[in-house]
């Protein structure tokens, strides 16, 4: 299988950094990208520690001109695979949610991800190749309260992905997007005991009662799951695989 070079927004940690170790171990070379400077160069020296090829950028997914210096610097590792990871959540009823905070959670969510599929697809096109993975959610079908911007911005991807799609059914690039139901990871760790808070529930309860709730299978998706269905959809297999989601879900949206 052929060598990329990919790169992961929010990849110091969580469902990022395990996506990279998959691709890591499989001979890819994998350019962390984190808002925080230390912790993407921490987990790019995790990777070769372990064998991988690694480096580490830092940038704001929401900042324009800092997408276009990361491309500038990066001229001479051209990306292959883009995913699309960074995300951060708050939970508040809709009446009193931050407005700053509604438009924090889209920007870094939905607008990230178009500047940064802006900034390298002219160079996936010229090279005829490139995949461009976003990580949506159980939340990019289905919604829950108090979650009206991630809900929103979730929803988003998937439209976002179906007209690149169709924009790039000339070229062998494709995008989709990866939708899990809960992933144990700090960020939902957090939403545990936001949950509890706004429910007046235990965190087992939240768990339980919430969380898993909906899932015939009454479980957590792993990273491993996710990791390896990355990198499936980097394989020739899924090279006719574009603009769809792909749900991780345990039965949920069965019903």
């Amino acid at each position: 299988m052929a060598s990329y070079n990919v790169f992961i927004t929010g990849g110091a940690s969580g469902i990022g950094y395990g996506i990279a170790e998959k691709l890591a171990e499989s001979g890819h070379h994998i350019i962390i990208a984190d808002i925080n400077q230390n912790a993407a160069q921490d987990a790019a020296q995790s990777l070769k520690n372990n064998g991988g090829s690694a480096q580490a950028v830092t940038v704001d997914v929401c900042d324009a001109e800092q997408i276009a210096q990361v491309r500038e610097q990066l001229a001479d590792t051209p990306v292959d695979i883009l995913v699309n990871n960074a995300g951060i959540q708050h939970v508040e009823k809709l009446d009193s949610f931050p407005p700053h905070k509604w438009q924090q959670l889209i920007n870094i969510m939905l607008v990230g991800p178009a500047l940064l599929t802006q900034a390298f697809l002219p160079g996936m096109r010229e090279r005829n190749f490139g995949r461009i993975i976003n990580v949506g959610s159980i939340h990019s079908v289905v919604a829950s309260p108090y979650k009206s911007a991630y809900v929103a911005a979730k929803h988003g991807l998937l439209g976002f992905a179906k007209t690149v799609a169709l924009e790039t059914g000339d070229c062998d690039v494709t995008i989709n997007t990866l939708c899990p139901a809960y992933v144990k990871t700090p960020l939902v760790e957090q939403q545990i005991a936001a949950q509890a808070k706004e429910n007046n529930l235990t965190e087992e309860e939240v768990i339980n009662k919430i969380m898993l709730e909906p899932m015939p299978k009454k479980q957590f998706i792993s990273i491993e799951e996710l990791a390896g269905t990355a990198a499936f959809l980097i394989s020739p297999a899924a090279r006719n695989i574009t603009g769809q989601t792909m749900i991780l879900d345990g039965g949920w949206t069965a019903r």
